[in-house]
């Protein structure tokens, strides 16, 4: 961690080389020294020490600067760092001036020129000043900090993607929070610039796209071979198992993901049923671990980047980007997932992002500290959800179409939503509304049972709903059947168009798709089981018919 900054600032380069020289005599080991001459150059220095998150202990300035006056420059100072403590240097006929500060710009010491000998002069009033400072000092966080409005989809959606791809961050509010409020003005930040990120080497981004923020963060690299041995799409469970087996047996493997690696297991607060694990972990340290093994191993990562379409090139697959942009593989294995599907009821899409949340629990959790949250959902998703956001919510509210949980919930949560005092389930309820006025504060609910209507304040509502194969974008002849899961192996054969379709002497292989050479694995596979081991068994499976296809091409 980088040490606490004395600033120090006096026009007369000689006098500022004595300052300088005697504080970092008595002060090197705990603090920075920091010294210019001009003014100009200190306040330019003083706004890329506030993004890069250093703190500033003490500032040293001299009264008389032809550029600005010694209080003008401190009440200036002031508006980076509002804790530190304020020095005036003066000369003996500057002494009401400094006087005068002490109630302007609250002057904590005044010194006079010449402070020798420092053990006497200087030294004890620059101590007692650092001791007062370090009592009330709090480290500020030292990363990626994102500054916007609590209910705004597009400061939801950068949130959510640092999360998912496991970058630490700070939320700071642009309208609520004192250092949310103070950054925003001292880098004239307008409503039409937000969101707006600082990173950690102090460069600054308004309203950026999530390409903008991978790159920044050392994402969405550029691909460096002209073509892979397997292309793998969708960085869930299965795709991140299909990549470290890819690249520990020796292929060349790409690992393309539109959003951020995990998926839906990702986003899981706890995971307590995944074997070797027996006290749980989270969906974002399995992801964290996945990822490690598999660059660590070679796998190349891009992301966030969208596949459009799957063209067939010889015996090559060419993948399509949305930038236009095409990359070259000899397999595909097509790990994309599923979506949570959308709630089509009056007033959800228009707060999407304004409290209301697919999924997203871990994201916006703290945001719900003392409020009413509720959960949409019966599924163990739902209810790794209301765990977590139990911690955090005053009340958490599970509603389900359903009397209770048990037809879809595992017991072992069941077990602990009923232990937990501010969890309640409300059985036999939909949702009939939703509004507010600039974010979600209230629901209209329906007993399935009476039809009796009642509205409900609401601070937040996250939605776990069942799911949606993506795989809209597939074309390819690909076969899905009629929910939109890709149909793979020998059930293909039942399919009216399959002979039309599959054009090799021998049947596909288990993973295998109706075109060669195009695998699917996890949740986006008709028939897989909704589990994070399933899809880890499969997407791993995945590899070893890669291998049998490229023994034939």
């Amino acid at each position: 961690m980088a040490l606490p900054i004395i600033f120090s600032i006096d026009d007369d380069a000689q006098v500022l080389r004595a300052i300088s020289r005697d504080l970092k005599a008595h002060y090197r080991d705990r603090y920075r020294v920091l010294s210019t001459t001009s003014v100009q150059e200190a306040l330019d220095s003083l706004l890329d020490l506030q993004n890069k998150g250093e703190e500033v202990a003490i500032f040293v300035s001299d009264q008389r600067m032809p550029e600005m006056q010694g209080v003008d420059f401190l009440q200036k100072a002031m508006m980076f760092f509002p804790d530190a403590k304020r020095v005036l240097l003066t000369a003996y006929s500057d002494t009401e001036a400094a006087i005068k500060a002490i109630n302007d710009v609250q002057l904590d010491y005044y010194l006079m020129k010449p402070w020798d000998p420092p053990e006497e002069k200087l030294y004890p009033a620059i101590d007692e000043l650092l001791n007062d400072w370090e009592g009330s000092y709090r480290p500020t966080f030292r990363g990626i900090k994102v500054i916007g409005y609590q209910f705004s989809p597009k400061s939801h959606e950068i949130k959510d993607f640092l999360a998912s791809n496991l970058v630490p961050y700070a939320w700071l509010d642009a309208e609520f929070s004192d250092a949310g409020k103070q950054i925003a003005a001292t880098n004239s930040l307008c409503p039409v610039d937000f969101p707006a990120i600082i990173f950690e080497d102090g460069s600054l981004l308004k309203t950026p796209s999530l390409i903008d923020v991978a790159t920044h963060i050392g994402l969405n690299a550029k691909v460096k071979q002209q073509i892979y041995d397997v292309i793998i799409i969708g960085a869930g469970p299965a795709g991140l198992a299909a990549s470290v087996y890819g690249a520990s047996e020796g292929l060349s493997t790409l690992l393309i993901e539109r959003k951020a690696p995990g998926g839906q297991a990702g986003t899981s607060s706890r995971i307590e049923n995944y074997l070797g694990f027996p006290t749980g972990l989270s969906g974002a340290e399995l992801t964290r671990r996945a990822l490690m093994q598999a660059t660590r191993f070679g796998t190349e990562f891009l992301s966030p980047q969208i596949v459009q379409e799957i063209r067939l090139k010889d015996s090559y697959k060419t993948i399509v980007l949305a930038d236009g942009s095409e990359i070259n593989g000899k397999a595909v294995v097509i790990t994309t997932g599923v979506d949570y599907r959308k709630l089509e009821t009056k007033g959800i899409e228009e707060y999407t992002g304004m409290g209301i949340y697919y999924g997203a629990a871990s994201t916006e959790a703290s945001s719900c500290g003392n409020k009413d949250a509720y959960v949409l959902g019966g599924g163990n998703s739902a209810g790794q959800a209301a765990m977590y956001l139990s911690k955090f919510a005053r009340n958490v509210y599970i509603l389900i179409r359903k009397t209770d949980l048990t037809s879809s919930m595992s017991s072992y949560l069941i077990d602990q939503i009923k232990g937990t005092e501010n969890i309640t389930v409300l059985g036999c309820t939909e949702i009939v509304e939703a509004s507010g006025d600039g974010h979600l504060e209230t629901l209209r609910l329906v007993d399935l049972n009476t039809g009796e209507q009642r509205d409900v304040p609401a601070d937040a509502l996250f939605i776990f709903i069942g799911a949606r194969p993506f795989t809209d974008w597939i074309g390819l002849e690909i076969i899905k059947n009629n929910k939109g899961f890709i149909e793979t192996g020998r059930e293909m054969k039942s399919h009216h168009r399959f002979r039309q379709i599959w054009k090799m002497d021998r049947d596909p292989y288990l993973l295998e798709t109706s075109s060669p050479g195009i695998f699917a694995a996890g949740d986006v596979r008709a028939g897989a089981m909704n589990r994070v081991t399933s899809a880890v068994g499969e997407g791993s499976m995945a590899i070893s018919f890669v291998h049998q296809y490229l023994s034939e091409v």
